[in-house]
């Protein structure tokens, strides 16, 4: 059935970048079979003596949670079209979305435990829930929400630095833990004993999704803000914001995120849950203005493709990554250095581009995508 409502390029563009983006974090989970402290400084803090730390980090420094701030933001746009739609339509809010919510909830789940820990996607279902009551409430509902729970994550954020700077200046030694056991499992266990891992763990392994839910209701509300407001829209108007999230975002976010580089780890966690969010639209604005002016450049289409099935190229990469590093797959995880790894992340951004664009020659939407329209019954926005 054809779309009613046309499409707004720009926004599966932004899609289609944020969510390859993604992957430049988690392939150094992959790479490295499951050791979190290498998207941290924390254990690796001495990075200026090592090309290969160099290289990992200055790769980290531009994707790591700017891409998901950025996807996360387009998640709430989603919402906010979706919610449009219904006026349009005048059915009941929320409705079936949260039939299509619940849907997320369990394919998250099904991503996490045969595929990856790191999933976002349970997360973004209980976030979509919550934020889909919120604008029902109107706009100063909305900005009464961002202001409150924004100002708590900071909050949390800001004392969690403190302790981190504190905890240098005292010569205390910050640290994930020994992950050795993980690593281990990753590379010497099969795919079924790692299912059973992340099932026997769930709870332990889903504390960061549920940390970050007020991080991401305020960015889902932020995109809800933003597309009302005009930001992606091709007239002047939204010229004129974008310039200000421009600003914004490099300005404030660059200098922010470069605190990365600081050795000690006492800024990691504020730079990738609260620093790199503000990055995020810098690099939302630039995409738009390159878009603006050379719209016929070849990248866009490929990346629009990606965007119209983001959720499909998401669990695909996560899946080539495990395929590709851990044991029971080509096995490469802890034998190649940080070049082939980011020329590996790049490899599986081209594949995914060619998929995508094999695959929307004979479909509409990604696999995923049609196999959610056909479960919630409505038309995939």
């Amino acid at each position: 059935m054809k779309e009613k409502s046309k499409r707004i390029r720009l926004l599966d563009i932004l899609r289609g970048f944020a969510v390859l983006g993604t992957l430049g974090t988690n392939i150094w989970i992959f790479a490295h079979l499951g050791n979190l402290s290498y998207i941290f400084t924390f254990d690796h803090s001495e990075w200026w003596t090592s090309i290969n730390d160099f290289i990992r980090l200055f790769v980290l420094f531009l994707v790591n949670g700017k891409l998901l701030g950025l996807l996360t933001i387009m998640f709430g746009v989603g919402l906010e079209l979706k919610y449009q739609q219904s006026l349009r339509k005048g059915t009941a809010w929320p409705g079936t979305y949260l039939w299509t919510s619940f849907i997320l909830l369990v394919e998250g789940f099904i991503h996490f435990a045969l595929v990856m820990e790191y999933d976002i996607l349970m997360s973004y279902a209980v976030t979509a829930i919550i934020v889909c009551f919120v604008v029902r409430r109107g706009d100063e509902a909305i900005k009464r929400t961002m202001k409150w729970v924004g100002g708590f994550h900071a909050a949390m954020l800001l004392f969690v630095l403190v302790i981190g700077i504190y905890a240098n200046l005292i010569g205390a030694n910050i640290s994930l833990g020994d992950m050795r056991d993980t690593v281990m499992l990753y590379k010497e266990d099969n795919w079924l004993e790692q299912v059973q891992y992340r099932l026997l763990h769930f709870l332990s392994l889903r504390i960061e999704v549920i940390l970050v839910i007020p991080m991401n209701i305020f960015l889902f509300l932020l995109g809800v803000t933003l597309m009302r407001s005009g930001a992606f829209s091709p007239d002047e108007n939204g010229r004129k914001l974008r310039a200000k999230l421009l600003k914004i975002g490099l300005l404030a976010g660059l200098p922010l995120n470069l605190l990365i580089f600081i050795p000690g780890g006492a800024f990691d966690f504020p730079v990738r849950y609260l620093f790199a969010p503000i990055l995020s639209l810098g690099y939302m604005s630039i995409i738009a203005r390159l878009v603006e002016k050379k719209p016929n450049f070849w990248l866009w289409s490929r990346l629009e493709q990606a965007g119209k099935m983001s959720l499909s190229c998401y669990v695909i990469q996560n899946i080539l990554g495990t395929a590709i590093f851990y044991g029971w797959g080509l096995g490469l995880g802890e034998k190649v250095d940080s070049l082939s790894i980011v020329m590996i992340w790049l490899l599986i951004c081209v594949f995914q581009l060619g998929f995508a664009f094999l695959w929307l020659q004979k479909f509409p939407i990604g696999p995923m995508e049609l196999a959610r329209k056909y479960l919630s019954r409505t038309t995939y926005q």
